[in-house]
């Protein structure tokens, strides 16, 4: 049996943080309304397809994890456009990797900030020796350009990427997070997993690993009732920020 302890137990046991596991999208930045949506829609354009993801539309997309998914899905609910009816899966790889080169040029050109508190939380793992990873379903090339852009080489040297088409199933097939777990040789009940979303909640719950949602813009609403600990945001300040001791204070220990 699994029981959640308090932080004053698990001093008590010696049980330390070893790693968090962060989401990209939407937790590291709030990047899908104003950076992804509007990469796609420039990728549309730049390829002559009559298609444009409105604000409110493209949050009822991200029910599909996965951009090549998320295309995918779309057209075959809606019909696909006369120049992607042949080819389908090389062209919609094509043109996702045309979207992800707009969405990395949106983030050098510094488009889209970091969430607050993302970069205190990152400083404080890494001065108590806490290990980090970026667990996301954007392709490998984005997740990186946007760590070690908007946190520089120095911070992003010490994350582990999974991303992309690392692993075959996407959240909330619970994947990414366990070959995170495996690749790193981390021990599950001593992680925490940082997302936004009720795919990704869903995705660290059948991992087995504690989890702390950070809303974002277009999940807000979503339902969270599995969360570990729901929060607004992360925090510029550790209090009443988030903190590697807050993150600690998730674990699931066996009980004894």
């Amino acid at each position: 049996t699994i029981k959640r302890r308090g932080s004053s137990f698990l001093a008590s046991q010696k049980i330390n943080l070893e790693a968090i596991l962060f989401d990209c999208d939407g937790v590291l930045a709030d990047t899908e309304r104003d950076g992804h949506r509007v990469a796609f829609n420039r990728a549309f354009a730049e390829k002559n397809l009559n298609e444009e993801w409105g604000v409110e539309q493209y949050g009822h997309l991200l029910e599909v994890g996965g951009g090549k998914e998320r295309m995918t899905a779309h057209w075959d609910q809606v019909g696909w456009p006369d120049s992607m009816k042949t080819d389908r899966q090389e062209k919609v790889k094509e043109l996702h990797l045309l979207k992800t080169r707009i969405f990395n040029n949106m983030i050098c050109e510094g488009s889209i900030p970091l969430r607050p508190g993302v970069l205190r939380l990152v400083d404080e793992a890494i001065q108590n020796g806490v290990r980090l990873a970026c667990c996301s379903t954007s392709s490998v090339d984005a997740v990186t350009n946007l760590i070690q852009t908007l946190m520089g080489s120095e911070r992003a040297a010490y994350f582990r990427i999974f991303a992309g088409d690392m692993v075959k199933k996407k959240k909330p097939a619970p994947d990414v997070y366990l070959m995170a777990v495996t690749e790193m040789g981390l021990d599950k009940s001593r992680c925490v997993i940082v997302e936004d979303t009720s795919i990704g909640l869903a995705a660290a719950k059948a991992a087995g690993i504690s989890c702390i949602v950070t809303k974002s813009a277009y999940a807000a609403m979503e339902d969270f009732s599995g969360a570990d600990m729901l929060v607004d945001e992360l925090g510029e300040e550790t209090t009443p920020g988030v903190t590697v001791d807050t993150l600690t204070s998730l674990l699931k220990v066996p009980s004894i």
